[in-house]
């Protein structure tokens, strides 16, 4: 009597658990892209370069100035698109990358592999930027956003260089900065931004700040 009635319910079960399993994945996956495509908190770039600035603006060429969490993972991909355009445009422009790091942790926290990545881009300036002071004063807040400005030190553009959080290729940020070098002129002056709060950390790293 078990063996009859565990081969007639068996294939239900099967069914019922198949169905689940179905509902759990894709579930799993929406909430996987919703995260991947939330953008992080938008920035307000001043329209004119911070005078209070310790950072050298070159006098020809634009100054390009990204902000990186040295514990934000998604930011490789922004790394990665800098590359890229630095390959391309690296004697068209200046670049340098804040890497924001809290007064109070210890000595080279912030030289994590992310800081191992932006010192070998070429000509590329890498600053520890203490309690984010620098990043405070161009009004940005999240890992990888990226302003450009002109030579007069007026802002060209602001925002992300990443189609996605985590993801690198082409994308609306990197098209623009590519044809402000080139052109002077882009369809977009502003891109939403894909990476971490610097100013109010994911639980993930929270407890190393």
């Amino acid at each position: 009597m078990q063996r009859k009635i565990f081969g007639t319910f068996r294939p239900s079960v099967l069914i019922t658990l198949g169905i689940l399993w179905s509902i759990g994945v894709g579930i799993g996956l929406y909430i996987l892209l919703d995260y991947e495509m939330t953008p992080g908190q938008g920035g307000e770039a001043p329209e004119v370069w911070p005078a209070q600035s310790r950072i050298p603006r070159h006098p020809i060429v634009p100054t390009l100035v990204m902000l990186m969490h040295p514990r934000c993972s998604c930011s490789r991909a922004s790394l990665q698109e800098l590359s890229r355009l630095l390959a391309h445009f690296q004697a068209h422009v200046s670049a340098a990358i804040l890497f924001y790091s809290p007064a109070s942790v210890e000595h080279d926290w912030e030289k994590t592999d992310l800081w191992s990545t932006a010192t070998s881009l070429p000509g590329v300036r890498v600053i520890r930027d203490i309690n984010g002071a620098e990043a405070k004063l161009f009004r940005v807040y999240t890992s990888g956003y990226t302003v450009l400005y002109d030579a007069a030190g007026h802002l060209l553009f602001h925002g992300g260089i990443t189609p996605s959080r985590g993801h690198s290729g082409d994308n609306a940020g990197s098209q623009a900065i590519a044809a402000l070098l080139t052109h002077h002129l882009a369809d977009h002056q502003r891109t939403p931004v894909f990476g971490c709060d610097v100013f109010d950390a994911p639980e993930q790293y929270r407890d190393l700040l």
